[in-house]
């Protein structure tokens, strides 16, 4: 499946200098599974708002140890870590149309842009990891127009804070989704969670809405990179793919602990598929109790999004009906008792792998199939970064997907990296921690000299 190289930065130099240019001009070569997205989308930028380098280096040293569980990093140091310049947020609301669908929805994410930005910027597309909420997406980065405003891990996307501090703060500007039922204008919609169509095509609009904006403030994007984390590494996937099918070139691009294949992720969460252990591992991590509730979301937002009625109510087990359908509708994950709750491995019915129980069961089983990421031959850098204890991810579900990949993709492991710490290491860490590698931000650095 490997396309021919575009050039981005020659493509978006050619449309830039349009002197018609206006508001989503740059959709023409950004082409989906549904089609070239032809019709020129308008935009608006709100809340806009500065953040200095020292609160944004500040934040992230408040929040680094929620994100190294497994202790396998010092502290942050500001003086090689912190942020290098002031970032102005900007939410982005845009429209998108749903392909499963057909609905036109005004969807939102989030502009960082560094302010010492001159005449060009190199651009960095976020894709944000699972957050099981409503509101904690990129976009409420603006909510640091408040002095006095704290963040904290069970309100705001902390992991889009490192991100800005990361990136935004250090040359490149951010664009981020906050994908389809998230964020200010969600308007009681459910998630497309690891729904494709839907999220790739929003990843897409939200990614022209900013690019055509970074135009309009002056400013030519360079060169685009991609970052992405667990669910967000998946989405991230989807979207190069896409990106590459229009003939977008990447620079490069990063995702760490990624479940790329979800039928043989939910056959693993599932406890169908168990895999041998990682070399010079005696013991490798249990299940995360959290990985229920993401089945839970996604078989709701499969059945709304692939017209699947009745999915939900089948796929569970009597027991844990109520408790996900009601937890489908308001994510409210504290009013689950941990004696009442299921895990990932009782979640379903039993009869859910063993052949057919039902229509629903079986477009659910060949949806996950045909949603993969795996199937993809890379003509671009691609980075894995993947941890040893994991407790969402197997490290046998990455090097299947580096060995499809080609030879453009590496793995990076993170020695006893959980979930977090693999994407906190993937930002911050060293060659030590990174197997002899460097980290995202300077591989990404590298690339731009």
């Amino acid at each position: 499946m490997r396309r021919s190289m575009g050039t981005f930065f020659s493509q978006t130099l050619c449309l830039l200098c349009l002197g018609s240019l206006i508001p989503g001009i740059m959709a023409g070569f950004l082409e989906t599974r549904t089609g070239y997205l032809t019709e020129p989308a308008a935009y608006r930028l709100e809340a806009e708002t500065m953040v200095t380098a020292e609160r944004l280096s500040s934040a992230v040293a408040s929040s680094f140890a929620l994100f190294d569980t497994s202790s396998i990093l010092p502290a942050l140091d500001s003086g090689t870590q912190g942020a290098g310049s002031d970032v102005i947020l900007r939410r982005i609301v845009t429209r998108t149309i749903i392909p499963e669908t057909g609905d036109s929805v005004e969807v939102t994410g989030l502009l960082a842009v560094p302010v010492s930005a001159n005449s060009t910027v190199p651009v960095v597309s976020w894709q944000h990891g699972t957050i099981l909420s409503f509101d904690q997406v990129p976009s409420n980065m603006v909510k640091l127009s408040d002095p006095n405003y704290t963040l904290t891990d069970d309100a705001d996307s902390l992991e889009t804070l490192f991100n800005i501090q990361r990136f935004a703060a250090n040359g490149f500007a951010v664009i981020a989704a906050d994908y389809i039922g998230k964020g200010p204008l969600r308007n009681g919609r459910g998630e497309a969670y690891v729904v494709k169509g839907a999220t790739t095509q929003t990843c897409l609009d939200v990614l022209n809405a900013g690019l055509t904006a970074l135009k309009n403030l002056d400013l030519t994007p360079t060169k685009l990179f991609l970052h992405g984390w667990s669910q967000g590494a998946l989405n991230t996937q989807w979207l190069h793919q896409a990106l590459r099918s229009g003939g977008v070139a990447i620079e490069a691009t990063a995702v760490a602990s990624p479940f790329s294949d979800l039928d043989q992720a939910w056959r693993y969460w599932s406890g169908k598929v168990i895999f041998p252990l990682p070399e010079g591992l005696s013991s490798y991590a249990a299940l995360a109790p959290w990985i229920a509730p993401c089945m839970i979301v996604a078989l709701g937002s499969y059945e709304l999004y692939y017209d699947l009625p009745g999915l939900l109510a089948t796929a569970v087990r009597p027991q844990y009906r109520e408790l996900a359908e009601r937890y489908w509708n308001d994510y409210n994950i504290s009013a689950i008792h941990p004696s009442d709750a299921p895990n990932s491995t009782n979640l379903l019915v039993d009869s859910f792998w063993k052949g057919y129980t039902n229509d629903q069961i079986s477009a659910l089983q060949r949806q996950l199939i045909s949603n993969t990421a795996i199937n993809w031959d890379y003509d671009s850098p691609i980075r894995f970064y993947y941890g040893l204890a994991d407790a969402a991810i197997h490290p046998a579900m990455v090097t299947r997907t580096l060995a499809a990949g080609g030879r453009f993709t590496e793995g990076i492991h993170v020695a006893n990296g959980s979930h977090r710490a693999t994407f906190l290491a993937g930002l911050y860490g060293d060659q030590t921690s990174l197997d002899g590698h460097d980290n995202v931000l300077s591989w990404f650095q590298s690339k731009l000299l």
